[in-house]
């Protein structure tokens, strides 16, 4: 299964929307309704999922799917 995958599968725990359906350009808060805690949670799984550790500020300037999905590739190529 290809991280991308892997990581809308996550997002979609927390959100009304299918894998398949999340564009890049979603907003996890105004657009899937994630709460804070809801997003503090999200990244500690994936912390877990992926295996990477991810820094307060960088993680928090994360507003999008496609934000997301560029600092999971950037630490994989880091770790």
């Amino acid at each position: 299964m290809s991280r991308e995958l892997k990581f809308k599968e996550l997002v979609a725990q927390y959100c009304d929307i299918k894998p398949e359906q999340m564009k890049g350009a979603l907003r996890f808060r105004e657009d899937l309704g994630f709460s804070s805690l809801d997003f503090m949670s999200f990244l500690g799984e994936l912390e877990d999922e992926f295996d990477v550790e991810l820094e307060q500020d960088k993680a928090t300037n994360v507003h999008t799917i496609d934000e997301a999905l560029t600092l999971l590739d950037e630490l994989a190529i880091a770790g």
